[in-house]
């Protein structure tokens, strides 16, 4: 097969691009989307008129019901291995990603797409890594001896490269602005993906990372709307507001990655090979998938035509008020102007002179006046409870004591009802924060330079420092998030949760299988909150060494022994492990650190005697 040139490829690729864009215009996705987002920020009503228009944002209050209930804490990320050699890098890599994932505010952008999810009906992220590098000039000695030796006045100064950023990132992209294979139904079949980078003209023209040729002949996509050249043509002589669209290409086929932008037939970056070990770099949330569909649905877009309906209708009974207003219909020759004025007053306790010898019942009469049903004014409820039926938020989520008091039974299978929708987002979410983390790992696995820091919380009155490199990380491992560790704490439920904890252990305390220091340590930090709860717990005394025991004065036969690792020993001194296999360049005090921060071993690398 003849190979392809790239000017060939380069027209493919908009011919491809093409196909995209004209798929999203005529499914409309884009202003649907448009939609949803202008129906969460409230601006629902179309067109502007002199009468007033009520607005009831419930779509609003929807997303920010279920949102927080599902993403609104920093998740657990689990990290399992996949061979026994990798069971104590393993722990290490939980330790790091999890101080990745704080330290970088992965959870901010995560949480952006976890909106877009919600609202939109998904949302992309974006992994990648980020090397920044920066010239220092260090400023040296110079004096007179210097200049008689002839030195120059350049040595006065010598540039040092200083490393500003070496990490893994994570990114939201707008969902605007990924385009996708329109043939494809899912992540997992489609062709290709394209993200749109919109740069100003100036930048790219500078970007000596591109293709001189191609750079500058780059030609102004747009210009921006908020200045005074954004309605001229392409000729515009304003370059400071002119934008480029960049479009950076991903050819899954080829495993392929190209840049290219409007006004050259060239690209910016040749088509080279996909650099990441997992592919491309893009991540998808979904809400509701679509059978047959690539794009799924948010929350808002089945309760779309409801809202608009509830919005109607409040104006309506909004505008039937202030048209209600009394009327008196009287005989005018029945008062004369002093009669008329106190009659129109509207002050209390008010005579009102007569001057008609008729009778009052026929020179006074209200006006009858048009009242509309009661049932009008039930419409509005009838309309919140099937937007609450559809969205499936119930009053117990929204914070409101249901109108029908229920039993705490019938409260519980109401709220477990609920529950099975949020189970659903959370899911969702939770394989979400663990393809990140994988990914975060494996590009560290890949890149990362030198060596770094990370902090080990794994006593929070003294957390210990791991200087670390890739060779750390290096394995595979299987990434999960703690079940429900991204939802709020309720502080009553933990509590308990914590107590009865105590209590299910309590007859296994007797028997010496359970380690009293560290279920204390759990009840205090996770049911109670408390953050240096060492402080409360008594070291237990060292033990006098025995015969036939084990290093570090721990008797061979002490009940709860599990092969750990002591503090203090020597790589010749650690019990045995079941074949757990630590590399030497992991200081035995972290790892100990590691695991009793509760991070345990893999089930199938524990001594015998411990596999239930």
């Amino acid at each position: 097969m003849a190979r392809i040139s790239n000017s060939e490829l380069l027209r493919r690729y908009r011919n491809k691009l093409e196909h995209s864009q004209r798929w999203r215009r005529e499914e409309r996705s884009d202003d649907l989307w448009g939609r949803m987002i202008d129906l969460y920020r409230g601006k629902h009503h179309q067109t502007d008129t002199r009468e007033d228009q009520l607005l009831v944002n419930i779509a609003f209050s929807t997303i920010n019901i279920i949102v927080p209930s599902v993403a609104v804490s920093h998740p657990k990320i689990t990290v399992n291995a996949r061979r026994p050699e990798d069971a104590d890098r393993a722990i290490v890599t939980e330790a790091i990603v999890n101080y990745w994932w704080r330290h970088y505010d992965c959870q901010k952008e995560f949480r952006r797409a976890v909106k877009d999810m919600m609202v939109v009906g998904h949302g992309w992220l974006k992994t990648g890594y980020r090397y920044v590098e920066e010239e220092r000039v260090a400023e040296q000695n110079y004096n007179d001896s210097d200049e008689v030796a002839g030195l120059e006045p350049e040595s006065k100064a010598e540039s040092n490269l200083i490393i500003k950023e070496d990490r893994p990132f994570v990114e939201r992209v707008s969902p605007f602005d990924v385009y996708v294979d329109p043939d494809a139904t899912s992540v997992e079949d489609m062709r290709w993906i394209a993200q749109r980078i919109r740069r100003p003209l100036e930048e790219v023209k500078k970007d000596k990372r591109y293709n001189s040729t191609a750079r500058m002949e780059a030609s102004p996509s747009h210009y921006t709307k908020w200045g005074m050249e954004s309605m001229r043509p392409r000729r515009s002589s304003a370059p400071e507001d002119a934008y480029v669209e960049i479009w950076e290409w991903y050819d899954i086929e080829r495993g392929t990655i190209s840049v290219f932008c409007d006004g050259s037939d060239k690209f910016l970056v040749n088509p080279t090979e996909i650099p990441f070990a997992f592919g491309h770099p893009f991540v998808m949330l979904r809400n509701y998938d679509i059978p047959e569909y690539f794009y799924p649905m948010g929350e808002l877009e089945a309760i779309e035509p409801l809202q608009h309906e509830l919005n109607e209708t409040r104006t309506q009974m909004m505008n039937h008020r202030k048209r209600y207003s009394r009327k008196w219909l009287y005989k005018e020759s029945a008062f004369d102007a002093d009669g008329r004025s106190a009659l129109e007053s509207d002050e209390d306790n008010v005579m009102v002179p007569v001057i008609s010898e008729d009778g009052i019942g026929n020179v006074v009469a209200p006006m009858p006046a048009v009242i509309n049903p009661p049932e009008f004014y039930n419409q509005s409820d009838l309309i919140s409870n099937d937007i609450n039926r559809v969205s499936g938020v119930t009053e117990y989520q929204q914070g409101a004591m249901p109108e029908i008091r229920r039993t705490a039974t019938e409260a519980a299978i109401v709220q477990d009802a609920s529950n099975a929708r949020a189970s659903d987002k959370l899911a969702i979410i939770e394989r979400g924060i663990a393809e990140c983390g994988r990914r975060l790992v494996m590009l560290a696995q890949q890149y990362m330079t030198g060596e770094q820091a990370v902090r080990i919380i794994g006593s929070e009155a003294s957390p210990l420092w791991l200087t670390f490199d890739r060779d750390y990380i290096q394995g595979e491992f299987d990434y999960e998030v703690e079940a429900g560790s991204t939802t709020p704490l309720n502080e009553s439920f933990r509590r308990q949760r914590a107590l009865q904890i105590v209590d299910a252990m309590a007859p296994f305390a007797a028997t010496g299988m359970v380690d009293m220091g560290r279920l204390a340590l759990y009840v205090l930090q996770y049911g109670f909150g408390v953050k240096q709860a060492e402080g409360f717990i008594q070291q237990a005394p060292q033990m006098p060494e025995m015969g036939g025991g084990m290093p570090g004065g721990m008797p061979g036969g002490m009940p709860g022994m599990t092969g750990g690792i002591t503090p203090g020993m020597g790589a010749a001194e650690q019990p045995p492990t079941g074949g757990l296999a630590m590399p030497s360049n992991i200081p035995p005090e972290i790892l100990n650190q590691l695991l009793a921060s509760g991070a345990p071993l893999p089930a199938t690398q524990l001594p015998n005697e411990q596999i239930m």
